[in-house]
């Protein structure tokens, strides 16, 4: 386990807000949630140090020629860290990762104001950690300078996110339809503040698992590409839950499908070498969709992204089942679980989809 950051007993009465939702979640007062031991760290990272001597007097903060980057260093490109320790804790914690535009936020609240996925899971007495992945939300020190371009983009990813077709939400849609709550969905969006580097974020997550020890990894959309390779380089990871991971699922040398169609162009995902790819075969693994994604091609490209990465995850699971592993992938509405978004974590059944997961994580012994 990492080394304590400081610890203390709290106890928070919360109250559950909650637009009633299709399956019957209502509000309701829930018991006092303890809390053992919380904190906050960074891991991974970089850094920079510039020639020169650093001198404090020639060189300070307001002198009238601006700041002198010589002989001082520019610490950058770590994970953020934020985690909660309940009482009578399980044994293996849980990390949370964010996917595109987003950060650690879209764990902690939904939109509309009811109890994230960071809270649910700690009255289910996991420790939960939540990553910032390097340059984003508050790990945003980079060492390499990026541009932020002030661009209005939020109805394209009210589509991409599948909330509905812009204006209009889908008829059946788990996401409130409350003007507040989309408000703040759009408000928990952040930018990168230099360049996306999968590879800086594989190390630091990968960091993170060897202060950690053993743990259970969650991963959504963008994360979940960098997720498998995360899993391949750190046996601490004992089991993959992965909520709608983009196309790049990596297969064994020579075994990538070559019949993945989107918007009309062919996909090929990438590989690794099979030794690498068996790493993928010790751990249970389980995947999850949600709700409006077509089986057959579509002009909208909000659903057709999501058919196509169906389709990849599914010939994945085939094949790290067939040398000998354990994936499942779940399409929420074929188990009748209807309505669910890019985000079903946060949706408004998201206490089912939770029990849901609790449940695999019970059949596999992880709890």
């Amino acid at each position: 386990m990492m080394n304590k950051y400081f610890t203390l007993l709290i106890t928070v009465s919360l109250l559950l807000s909650t637009t009633v939702s299709s399956n019957a979640q209502t509000s309701k007062k829930q018991t006092p949630l303890v809390i053992q031991e919380q904190g906050s760290f960074a891991v991974g990272g970089t850094v920079l140090k510039a020639a020169g001597t650093f001198d404090p007097i020639k060189q300070g903060a307001y002198h009238p020629a601006g700041v002198d980057p010589a002989g001082q260093t520019l610490h950058g490109d770590h994970a953020a860290v934020y985690y909660q320790i309940p009482v009578k804790a399980k044994k293996y914690p849980i990390v949370f990762w964010h996917g595109h535009g987003e950060s650690s936020r879209c764990w902690q609240t939904t939109p509309d104001g009811r109890e994230g996925f960071q809270t649910i899971f700690l009255r289910k007495n996991y420790p939960v950690y939540l990553i910032d992945q390097p340059r984003r939300g508050n790990a945003g020190r980079s060492t390499q300078s990026g541009t932020l371009t002030a661009s209005p983009d939020e109805q394209l990813w009210f589509g991409i996110f599948r909330i509905g077709i812009y204006p209009d939400y889908y008829p059946n849609v788990q996401f409130s339809k409350d003007p507040k709550a989309l408000e703040q969905f759009y408000r928990q969006m952040v930018p990168n503040t230099g360049p996306y580097d999968a590879k800086l974020n594989i190390e630091a997550v990968d960091t993170l698992f060897n202060t950690l020890g053993k743990g259970i990894l969650v991963t959504h959309s963008q994360s979940g590409g960098p997720g498998w390779l995360t899993a391949v380089k750190n046996p601490n990871i004992k089991a993959v839950i992965s909520y709608e991971p983009g196309g790049d699922f990596v297969f064994p040398d020579g075994e990538a499908p070559t019949s993945i169609v989107l918007g009309g162009r062919t996909i090929t995902p990438p590989t690794i070498p099979m030794e690498d790819f068996m790493k993928l075969t010790k751990i249970p693994i389980i995947i999850y969709y949600g709700d409006h994604i077509p089986d057959q091609p579509s002009t909208n490209p909000g659903q057709e992204q999501w058919r196509a990465f169906l389709e990849v995850a599914r010939k994945w699971a085939e094949t790290v089942n067939k040398h000998g592993g354990d994936a499942t992938v779940v399409h929420l509405p074929k188990v009748g679980i209807k309505g669910n978004t890019h985000f079903p974590f946060s949706d408004l059944n998201n206490l089912e989809i939770a029990d849901l997961t609790s449940k695999w994580l019970e059949e596999k012994r992880l709890n």
